[in-house]
């Protein structure tokens, strides 16, 4: 049975943060909040962990597509390779904020959290908690959203996903009531005169 940690979602307790780090660490997999809905995440350098949450979410781990969170634009560029200028910008303004943008992965992505695209998604979460948990990390969380719940919406109660979950992961941290809109993905593995827009979500599509 994994434990529910309440951590303040503007001001994370450093001690809080470093215990659910801990965790991560140690290949556990935990559901954390972000700036679009309440998400299961793990380091993404653990395949054990990585294979869990394909278990929880019912995919297959070769067909997965998972993002990663990473705390600013320089991690990205570690993580992604060959990014455009227009890009670059286009991430500049939206970052912090609800996007998935799809990148051309660098060979500091493990193979295990590749796409056979060679692609990986990555996310600059507007979420003082989430930030707090990459920095702390020192290198990407995987992130990926909790599976729908009843009438096809995301769970945004932390005491209703602890109960759902908390038998199937280490660590749910309760930021509070968490969002039910997705962030907006667009694939910008073309380079910057081919961006696609995957899904339309919670972010504005205007940063194009």
């Amino acid at each position: 049975m994994g434990i529910r940690l309440e951590i303040h979602p503007q001001n994370p307790q450093p001690r809080f943060i470093q215990q659910a780090v801990q965790v991560l660490e140690q290949g556990g997999v935990i559901i954390y909040p972000t700036d679009t809905v309440y998400a299961l995440g793990c380091d993404i350098q653990n395949k054990k962990a990585l294979e869990r949450v394909c278990q929880i979410k019912g995919i297959d781990p070769d067909k997965a597509l998972f993002s990663c969170i990473c705390p600013d634009l320089k991690t990205v560029s570690e993580f992604a390779i060959h990014i455009g200028d227009g890009v670059f910008k286009m991430m500049r303004r939206a970052c912090p904020g609800p996007y998935t943008f799809i990148l051309e992965a660098s060979k500091n992505i493990p193979k295990h959290f590749q796409s056979r695209r060679k692609t990986v998604g990555v996310r600059i979460v507007d979420h003082e908690i989430t930030l707090a948990l990459v920095r702390a990390l020192g290198r990407p969380i995987l992130t990926t959203s909790l599976p729908l719940g009843a009438g096809e919406d995301y769970p945004t109660d932390p005491e209703d996903i602890f109960e759902t979950f908390g038998k199937r992961v280490d660590l749910v941290v309760d930021g509070g009531l968490g969002g039910n809109a997705t962030s907006t993905i667009l694939d910008c593995s073309r380079g910057d005169h081919d961006i696609e827009i995957v899904r339309e979500g919670l972010g504005s599509l205007d940063i194009l």
